[in-house]
């Protein structure tokens, strides 16, 4: 079932604003976990306590890629061009981290101080996000070109990143690759979402050992997602098509699809802050999406949204140095803060913004 608001009715005053906190250069959010923020800088990971205090950060581990890759990582175009850095991160009650790296999953045993490889990637370069589970299971789907329709793993791990099996396959000519797995916490399930043409583009809902994986939404380009934030009633995900108008779509517990605001560009990032609800755009090439704006959208009620930060993209050609995003991380965040990392947008490259989430104002 479908429900459609007119999104023309949504009021100009959200009871929602971000009051800045901190300005970081140079480092990219890559998750919460508690009160600590991880982040990155080249191959080195950062975590810090946020408070009301004063920003204070701690190395935790570093990777080391091939020489070559240290010299780049050093610079901020450089870095761009060949997709320097740590792109996802998962970290698990136990102190064990997860983490993708170009070409390569790599893990961090608690005590350690240099992440190892545990999986080297074949086809493509890296996945989008890890998955992870209260359990300690982890999980993350093949992302790569895929011009033949290949049949496309999700790699799964029972021992916190140390090996990895693949868990389940799609079968040749399903899709093109995995875009994200988010696990859901209110159900105990997997939310997998693929792309991108035709039936191709999936929301699909899985039980935790991958014996299941049941399509619950398919077929046309709004179903091309790749995030996706679970709440208490249902869940919330954002549109991905360079094809189409974007939209942010809550998918409740009994099925009914309510389409909530209209975006300005492709969404490929989501997050929740306390009870507020965050989700990014992207510029990217596109003859429908022509806004060369990023943006970040919020909600305090799930219901009624606003464009609340905004960067212009940069002059630097987007096929080689990356289009203009704003990466909110991973991760269950009840502290009060939200973190933006923003690439290849004017008077931000490469910069995380932290804002305090105040409801009693106007966004």
């Amino acid at each position: 079932m479908t429900a459609q608001r007119d999104i023309e009715t949504i009021p100009a005053s959200s009871g929602l604003s971000l009051l800045p906190f901190a300005t970081l250069r140079h480092l990219r959010a890559l998750a919460w976990h508690g009160d600590r923020l991880y982040a990155s800088r080249g191959y080195e990971l950062r975590q810090t306590l946020t408070g009301k205090g004063a920003i204070e950060w701690r190395t935790v581990a570093r990777f080391r890629p091939a020489a070559w890759r240290c010299l780049t990582a050093k610079s901020r175009l450089a870095s761009r061009l060949v997709r320097d850095g740590f792109h996802a991160l998962a970290v698990l009650s136990s102190g064990h981290m997860a983490a993708a790296v170009p070409g390569a999953i790599v893990m961090l045993s608690p005590g350690d101080t240099e992440f190892r490889v545990s999986h080297r990637i074949l086809r493509g370069t890296r996945p989008l996000h890890i998955a992870a589970t209260p359990g300690g299971h982890l999980f993350w789907g093949e992302y790569f070109d895929n011009p033949q329709r290949e049949e496309v793993h999700v790699y799964a791990s029972t021992d916190r990143g140390s090996t990895w099996q693949v868990g389940y396959t799609f079968p040749k000519g399903a899709i093109r690759h995995v875009h994200n797995i988010v696990y859901d916490s209110r159900e105990d399930c997997l939310w997998v979402l693929t792309g991108d043409n035709g039936a191709e583009c999936r929301v699909l809902k899985a039980t935790c050992d991958l014996r299941h994986v049941d399509v619950v939404l398919s077929g046309n380009q709004q179903a091309r997602a790749v995030a996706l934030v679970p709440t208490r009633d249902g869940v919330y995900f954002s549109s991905d098509t360079p094809f189409e108008e974007n939209h942010i779509y809550f998918l409740d517990r009994r099925g009914t699809l309510t389409t909530l605001a209209t975006l300005n560009g492709s969404s490929i990032y989501g997050c929740r802050v306390n009870d507020a609800l965050f989700f990014s755009t992207m510029v990217e090439p596109s003859e429908v999406n022509r806004d060369r704006t990023v943006c970040v959208f919020g909600s305090l009620d799930g219901e009624y949204w606003h464009r609340g930060l905004s960067w212009r993209k940069d002059a630097w050609p987007m096929g080689l140095f990356q289009y203009g995003n704003a990466f909110l991380p991973d991760g269950d965040n009840n502290n009060g803060l939200l973190a933006v990392s923003t690439i290849a947008v004017a008077n931000g490259d490469l910069v995380t913004g932290l804002w305090r989430v105040n409801s009693e104002r106007v966004l």
